[in-house]
């Protein structure tokens, strides 16, 4: 039977892991060649997180240290699949690995600035925003609903678009490079 403490820290890993997976599951994909490799790499970095959570710092930032793990998980992913001549070669994965992490960060503070500034916009620009890219809509039904001219409607979208590019761009540099 597992106590109090060892809950917690059950909780607290699966609530870190699963907030990253999929930043951390894009960073494997960037470094192996199909789904069902990353897959299997994901499923082994997972095991080792969870063995070696007791040694994480809180005060660390859990992807990076998620990402020092996985790309040790695809370097032994990679010996063991060395005669498989679609495997890159270990410098490749450690530049992928090095550029994959940055990327990740540039697009983690992007992310945040887009939220932002979403909420900056007027209620009606954001719906219009909003609604321009669920999933499966055409834009033309879209204006339509919206009563406006499919021409109407794409200009009042490219302002706000515009208007959101300059915010993103000012929320990233106010950030100071800041993940």
């Amino acid at each position: 039977m597992q106590n109090d403490s060892t809950d917690e820290r059950y909780e607290q890993f699966v609530s870190l892991f699963t907030r990253h997976e999929p930043g951390l599951r894009a960073f494997v994909r960037s470094l192996v060649f199909s789904w069902d490799d990353a897959n299997e790499v994901m499923q082994n970095t997972g095991l080792v997180l969870w063995r070696k959570f007791d040694s994480y710092d809180q005060e660390t930032n859990f992807m990076k240290w998620a990402c020092v793990v996985a790309r040790f998980e695809v370097l032994a992913w990679r010996r063991d699949k060395a005669r498989d001549r679609h495997v890159f070669d270990e410098d490749l994965v450690n530049m992928l690995a090095e550029e994959s992490a940055e990327d990740h960060e540039i697009l983690a503070q992007e992310r945040r600035a887009l939220e932002i500034c979403l909420q900056k916009l007027p209620e009606k620009q954001r719906r219009i925003v909003i609604s321009a890219y669920e999933p499966g809509v055409r834009l033309n039904q879209v204006a339509e609903a919206l009563g406006k001219s499919a021409t109407a409607f794409y200009k009042t979208l490219n302002r706000a678009r515009g208007g959101l590019l300059k915010c993103i761009e000012s929320q990233v540099a106010g950030e100071g490079g800041r993940a």
